[in-house]
């Protein structure tokens, strides 16, 4: 018998405190109607860019974890993973790919190593090759641009022109993803709004979708976007409407938090607007790119 609900194997970390990753994941893909089977990597005691954060990884432990899912039969209608709590992890999770998706399994990766032109504190430097194999089994990959630039093994650059931002969906798709998504975009002469980009390699488009910047860095919307993402694209939406949607959903979570004063951890009101997901998308506002 099919599952009744589409089952998504979640592979990412479990922060304790700070509302990303699995604390993310895990709400989003379930207000959207899938079943969530999470496969942790770490378990930490807060996200890493609050100081003093204490990190347990579970790569001993990920192999008993993925042969007892292979004892079970499991099966699943998407992968998507998400931070590794070592590099080693990457092959594993390639072999999980190999193994546990079907030509219907859309499998969904976000690089998640590094922001603001820097490696995260716990990532080693090979976990930039690590990432960039693992990218080859992905239908998707949500890199923001500094990971995207670690990827191409280029510099991060301080603006783009469209015909650049281009330039770099082309060379991610070349690495194996048919849908490369590019976050953070610093697009250039377009101050005051946040721009994401995505390509569909099997019908050659770019596409694009923006909002207005909101004059703070919140903690956790990486996440937040690619799970959206991975939800919408899973319901059957096509990539610019799961752009927008995802971009949608993070500016609304944006706005509702901005209001507040005095929160610490510029942490996000995630569960304010988690029900808006449960509803029909709003009129799409994607644009494509000529």
């Amino acid at each position: 018998m099919r599952n009744p609900l589409p089952r998504v194997a979640a592979i990412h970390d479990l922060s304790g405190f700070g509302r990303c990753s699995l604390t993310v994941v895990i709400p989003i893909l379930s207000t959207m109607g899938f079943e969530v089977c999470p496969l942790p990597t770490a378990v930490l005691s807060s996200h890493t860019a609050i100081e003093g954060f204490q990190l347990f990884d579970l790569t001993p432990q990920l192999p008993g974890f993925i042969k007892h899912w292979k004892d079970l039969g499991l099966r699943f209608d998407g992968i998507y993973s998400g931070f590794l709590g070592s590099a080693q992890q990457a092959a594993m999770v390639s072999d999980f790919i190999d193994f546990f998706s079907s030509p219907d399994c859309l499998v969904v990766v976000d690089p998640v190593m590094a922001d603001f032109g820097k490696l995260y504190a716990s990532m080693p430097p090979e976990m930039v090759g690590e990432m960039r194999a693992l990218a080859t089994k992905a239908h998707v990959i949500t890199p923001n641009i500094t990971e995207a630039a670690f990827m191409l093994g280029r510099e991060v650059p301080e603006s783009m022109t469209e015909d650049e931002v281009k330039e770099w969906l082309l060379a991610l798709a070349d690495l194996g993803p048919v849908k490369p998504v590019i976050t953070s975009l610093p697009l250039a002469n377009k101050p005051g709004q946040s721009w994401v980009a995505a390509h569909n390699h099997e019908d050659g488009r770019f596409w694009v979708a923006k909002r207005p910047l909101v004059p703070i860095q919140y903690h956790g919307t990486g996440d937040m976007f690619s799970s959206v993402l991975t939800g919408s694209l899973l319901q059957g939406d096509s990539l610019p409407v799961a752009l927008d949607r995802s971009c949608q959903f993070v500016a609304t979570a944006i706005r509702a938090t901005f209001g507040y004063s005095g929160l610490g951890h510029n942490e996000i009101l995630l569960e304010r607007v988690t029900p808006t997901l449960a509803t029909p998308p709003e009129s799409s506002g994607y644009d494509l790119l000529p």
